[in-house]
């Protein structure tokens, strides 16, 4: 193992590893917002508008496939 950080810079790891992390922090964060489910910012109003909207959907969808008579 102590052969390893003798080719690479223990700091300069470490500040690649932060940065990269804090863009993969960044990035999720910015695709959940962008979700109606998990985007905290707007209240959730829009979620449950979804839901609804899904809701309505799928029992339509099953109305559909109920056998006629």
């Amino acid at each position: 193992m102590w052969r390893i950080w003798r080719l690479v810079d223990p700091l300069r790891a470490l500040v690649v590893q932060g940065i990269f992390l804090f863009g993969l922090a960044a990035m999720i964060h910015l695709i959940l917002l962008s979700t109606n489910k998990y985007n905290w910012l707007d209240g959730g109003a829009p979620a449950k508008k979804a839901v609804a909207a899904a809701t309505a959907d799928s029992t339509t969808t099953v109305a559909a496939l109920a056998p006629t008579k």
